[in-house]
């Protein structure tokens, strides 16, 4: 009897710790509403990947509440508060470099082809300035191209931004705006729709996905879009290292095979979708002009110091930022394919 009781237990113990493991959460930090596509159609559709891929032996979990504002995610990450989030390395203004590549102007206009040479560049090279040692980079990626966006102006212009006051975020877009002649404005995304109405910006940059989504069409009444974007936003997702290293080499291979560049492609498409989207719904009610020659011409030629010192920031994080630009428009060439 005594046996057979110990024998039960040794059982027990054993299906017990094969659900403990068969149970391994990961914890997924949300700031953004949860009908924005970039949760609803790439961080939940990663959820479920990594769940799939492993078999069911990881799990996620997605937070219901904000652990803090999109500024903070990363550390959010890093320091184990969440186990993975997602972010815009431009929000932390001096914090990284290398991303500066992403966000160039007249790049490309498909989101998906710019975020898989995006990953690829990092994979193969930005990695190396270590800007990310101190967690799991799970991807990184682009929106699509950004245009500009005013409630008036002469959009045959060179100078059709020149004093007006236009609502930008952070990173190389800020430069672009200025640079131009723009007044930045500073705000959140979620705010735009209350400075364009309220006449505190004249206008703004942002992608067509980003004036439906935040419902910005009925304050706005022109658009000028440039061939492969006046700047593109770069994001991540990553994760916390410690989690990461708690993983089996099986648990961690099942998992990179479905982020990395199979993650960053989903994001892009997603871009993509939605900036389609984006122009259909502002059709017969916000004009969409197409630059001139004269404007893409004053505008290559007054950004590219700003290119210039980017891509020498870039160098600033340790790499050669030249060659890291040239590896990037190789990929983004063969991506485009």
């Amino acid at each position: 009897m005594k046996k057979t009781l110990l024998t039960l237990t040794a059982i027990a113990a054993i299906g017990f710790a094969s659900s403990a493991f068969a149970e391994t959460k990961l914890t997924i930090a949300n700031w953004l509403p949860p009908t924005h596509p970039l949760f609803a159609d790439v961080i939940v559709k990663m959820a479920e990947n990594i769940t799939e891929a492993t078999g069911g032996e990881v799990t996620t979990s997605i937070l219901p509440a904000p652990l803090g504002p999109p500024p903070a995610q990363f550390d959010i990450a890093a320091n184990g508060v969440a186990d993975i989030t997602f972010g815009v390395q431009g929000y932390t203004a001096g914090r990284f470099k290398t991303f500066n590549l992403a966000e160039l102007p007249f790049l490309g206009d498909s989101a998906e082809a710019l975020s898989v040479a995006y990953w690829n560049t990092y994979d193969k090279m930005l990695k190396d300035a270590g800007e990310y040692d101190n967690v799991k980079v799970l991807a990184v990626f682009t929106h699509g191209p950004g245009a500009i966006f005013l409630k008036s102006g002469d959009v045959a212009s060179t100078e059709v931004v020149k004093g007006q006051k236009l609502r930008v975020g952070g990173g190389f877009v800020h430069t672009v705006a200025t640079t131009l002649g723009a007044v930045p404005v500073e705000g959140p995304s979620s705010k735009a729709y209350e400075l364009l109405s309220q006449g505190v910006a004249d206008g703004i940059m942002f992608p067509f996905e980003s004036v439906n989504a935040f419902k910005l069409i009925p304050v706005l009444s022109e658009a000028i879009t440039v061939p492969g974007g006046l700047y593109n936003t770069s994001f991540f997702i990553v994760m916390n290292k410690a989690k990461w290293e708690s993983l089996t080499p099986k648990q961690q291979g099942e998992i990179d095979s479905v982020t990395g560049v199979a993650l960053a492609r989903i994001a892009g498409q997603m871009w993509d979708r939605e900036d389609a989207k984006g122009r259909e719904a502002m059709k017969d009610k916000i004009a969409v002009s197409p630059a001139t020659d004269e404007q893409l011409a004053a505008w290559r030629e007054a950004l590219q110091p700003a290119v210039d010192a980017q891509i020498a920031e870039v160098s600033a994080s340790g790499i050669d930022g030249k060659a890291a630009r040239d590896l990037f428009m190789s990929e983004l060439a063969a991506a485009s394919k």
